[in-house]
């Protein structure tokens, strides 16, 4: 089954259509429909998008996904496992001619397909050196957390020179980072300092001081007390592009 194809499917079980009442609304066959949200027929994602917005569906969700990021991102079967089931067409109670259908064009509130995503997708930001947002990228969250932090609070740094680089870490890398206001041995650590923020490998001395180190030609190392640094998060996730 195609993903457009289950955007198409979720939408239409949620509001008790059927086939016939979108396939007429929609100016296509019931066939045509039937197949698309089965995966045996192609469709466009400019006709996926009217169809949707003629049964009411609004393109985009507070959190500002579109449906170019969640068909492309998304496995909406994982999504969603009790799909299958609210895929069968509704026993019908009433005569179909009498059943309401939603005006076209009419926001519908409650999509199944975008609350379930609003909660396994997040829009993360990149910040450069300044905490200027750069751009995003779209990651899953998993069990409301993303790398076991709150979601919220987690976001990618762009390297802003090669003071890493022998870490494998060069300027324009994006580093994922979670909060940390301590030292963690052997991590890659983003410090707030006096010039801005910067990152440095951190190897714990004591229960007083850490080690600092830097690798861009050769490594430098300095010692400070804990009370002289200010953690700001762990870097758990590099992305660099291949050249």
């Amino acid at each position: 089954m195609s993903r457009l194809g289950d955007l198409i499917r979720l939408e239409r079980t949620r509001q008790g259509l059927t086939y016939k009442q979108v396939a007429r609304k929609c100016g296509v066959s019931d066939k045509y429909l039937m197949e698309v949200e089965a995966g045996t027929r192609i469709i466009a994602d400019d006709q996926a998008r009217r169809i949707l917005k003629t049964m009411g569906m609004q393109e985009h969700t507070e959190a500002d996904f579109s449906l170019d990021d969640i068909a492309a991102t998304v496995d909406l079967q994982s999504a969603i496992p009790s799909m299958g089931k609210a895929a069968e067409p509704p026993k019908k109670t009433v005569p179909e001619k009498e059943k309401p259908v939603a005006e076209a064009g009419a926001p519908v509130a409650g999509s199944i397909w975008l609350d379930a995503l609003s909660g396994v997708l997040k829009h993360v930001p990149i910040y450069n050196a300044v905490m200027k947002e750069v751009g995003h990228r779209l990651l899953p969250i998993t069990n409301g957390k993303i790398e076991g932090a709150s979601p919220d609070k987690v976001y990618y740094f762009k390297a802003p020179d090669n003071e890493l680089r022998g870490f494998r870490v060069q300027q324009g890398d994006l580093l994922l980072v979670v909060p940390a206001q301590a030292a963690v041995d052997g991590a890659i650590m983003l410090l707030q300092t006096p010039q801005g923020r910067v990152l440095r490998k951190v190897k714990r001395v004591n229960d007083y001081q850490a080690m600092l180190q830097k690798y861009e030609n050769a490594c430098e190392s300095e010692i400070k007390n804990y009370n002289e640094i200010t953690f700001v998060g762990r870097c758990v996730r590099l992305e660099a592009e291949l050249e």
